[in-house]
């Protein structure tokens, strides 16, 4: 793990009202999609070229602080619900630091979960490359980017606010637009 000092920015984002610190480096649309290292339930490394497959797809990327909580749990179940919206050039994962072994239960057995689930826990390497790892909570703060299959940022949005959910309209339509 590295130890270079990460840029810290405040006044994006706040968690109830209280203002937050994201560290890392922040991403804009237009910018080349930052490279990352996540896990997956299996523990297998997933990186940036995996989820464009290897550049021939483009991806949604859902960042959520914890599966666990009741916002977190109605984005990635509305953002699975509007999964058969994408056509097949587009891939969706959520990311957050819960441990892939909580990720798999809180997707259950039944099969109704098709959002891909990736866990940023060892290396924070999502959450610093993109600018959303929550300084005060050691969490990801709530985040959407659309990455192209040419792997470039065509949609971000940060919630001003950790507690609220995204705009799903704009995400889901970035998503379709990122896949022609």
């Amino acid at each position: 793990m590295s130890t270079q000092t990460l840029p810290e920015r405040t006044g994006i984002t706040t968690f109830q009202g209280n203002p937050m610190t994201l560290v890392g480096h922040a991403v804009a649309v237009g910018d080349a999609a930052p490279d990352f290292f996540v896990v997956d339930a299996s523990m297998k490394p997933i990186t940036l070229n995996d989820v464009t497959a290897g550049g021939t797809r483009a991806a949604l990327l859902i960042a959520v602080p914890s599966l666990d909580t009741p916002v977190c749990n109605i984005e990635s179940r509305r953002f699975n619900e509007r999964l058969a919206e994408f056509p097949k050039g587009v891939s969706a994962y959520v990311i957050s630091m819960d441990l892939p072994f909580a990720q798999k239960r809180w997707c259950g057995d039944d099969g109704e979960i098709a959002l891909g689930m990736l866990s940023d826990y060892r290396e924070r390497s999502f959450g610093h490359s993109y600018g959303v790892f929550v300084k005060e909570l050691a969490l990801l703060a709530r985040a959407t980017f659309v990455v192209s299959a040419d792997k470039k940022i065509t949609y971000s949005e940060i919630t001003a606010d950790i507690a609220q959910e995204p705009n799903y309209d704009a995400a889901v339509a970035a998503a379709l637009a990122a896949a022609k």
